[in-house]
């Protein structure tokens, strides 16, 4: 794949941060984005397989290469969303997966690309948000070959293993630690409503049919009512009859976080955002889309965003959703 632009409206960002299965999914089905191909980079030989650069012989690194319109999802949220998902201190590879085709490294296709890379790395250095340097490469891309076909889309080819792989590595917990929100819980009963505090802070449920969103019908998306992260769009909510607002998928899968609730003497798989780790509410598997899923959220845990106020509001790129 050639690094020039591929039209007036569409860019290339090359970012290596380890295994590159892991990198996919931080960046796909967010708007504006047009593609995404794992692959290899920054190396000295032609046609790497997969095996030659894990024998660290090539000087390749694992990188995923995002196609992009800049007009809708700008370099800066790419940024954003890259040094939120690798240790950008370790200069040896990535929590289990060691040497130097896993280490982490911005590759720019410009100038512009460059001197926004060089100045985000130098904020997330003064953000204190690591104690130690940051260690991120940020240099000229390169020939970028993609990888073998079955690394393409590997977390929806082989599910069960990638999240087994994602959780084993240490890279969910890493993420967890060091980028879910800090909550000042005083602050935040002041922020919440009593039933908003209970449900995101204390896992709780309100009352079906007798809650804002259920039967809300308006264009535009729902973000976490603790941080703004987005979270769902109208355009996957529908009408379950269970008294909640029901979506069949998130915006981003990488949005949100699941795990078993054992609470009630039931079995259920609970969600919670991503950023906030706010309690949002169950997920199921009797829903009418495509995978079969049925978001079952609680209201008191979103905000809710018009489609006319995207732009105001700082959400302008989901303004491509309902093109």
């Amino acid at each position: 794949m050639s690094e020039q632009v591929t039209s007036e409206r569409r860019e290339l960002a090359t970012f290596a941060g380890g295994c590159f299965w892991c990198m996919v999914t931080p960046f796909e089905e967010l708007p504006g984005i047009h593609g995404i191909v794992s692959g290899y980079i920054g190396g000295h030989t032609e046609n790497p397989t997969y095996e030659e650069v894990c024998s660290e012989t090539t000087g390749h690194a694992e990188a995923v290469q995002i196609t992009f319109d800049p007009a809708v999802f700008p370099y800066t949220k790419l940024l954003d969303i890259f040094w939120r998902q690798i240790d950008p201190t370790d200069a040896g590879g990535q929590f289990y997966d060691r040497g130097e085709s896993y280490r982490t490294a911005i590759f720019y296709h410009n100038e512009e690309q460059k001197r926004l890379a060089e100045e985000s790395k130098r904020e997330l250095e003064a953000s204190g948000v690591f104690d130690k340097p940051i260690a991120t490469q940020i240099v000229p891309a390169g020939r970028f070959y993609p990888a073998e076909e079955y690394h393409q889309d590997y977390h929806k080819k082989n599910p069960a293993h990638y999240k087994r792989y994602r959780q084993g590595s240490g890279r969910d917990a890493f993420i967890d630690r060091h980028w879910t929100l800090r909550k000042n819980h005083e602050e935040l009963r002041e922020k919440l409503t009593p039933i908003q505090y209970a449900v995101t802070q204390e896992n709780g449920t309100e009352p079906p049919f007798r809650n804002e969103f259920w039967n809300h019908k308006e264009e535009g998306i729902y973000v976490d009512i603790v941080s703004g992260e987005p979270l769902f769009s109208s355009l996957d909510k529908f009408d379950s009859d269970c008294g909640w607002p029901s979506f069949t998928k998130p915006v981003s899968m990488s949005n949100v976080t699941g795990q078993v609730d054992t609470s009630h003497g039931m079995v259920r798989m609970e969600v919670r955002s991503r950023h906030a780790d706010s309690h949002l509410g169950h997920v199921f598997d009797d829903g009418p889309g495509p995978d079969g899923l049925r978001f079952c959220i609680n209201s008191a845990a979103l905000r809710f965003i018009p489609k006319q106020d995207l732009e105001k509001e700082g959400y302008g790129e989901y303004l491509e959703l309902f093109k």
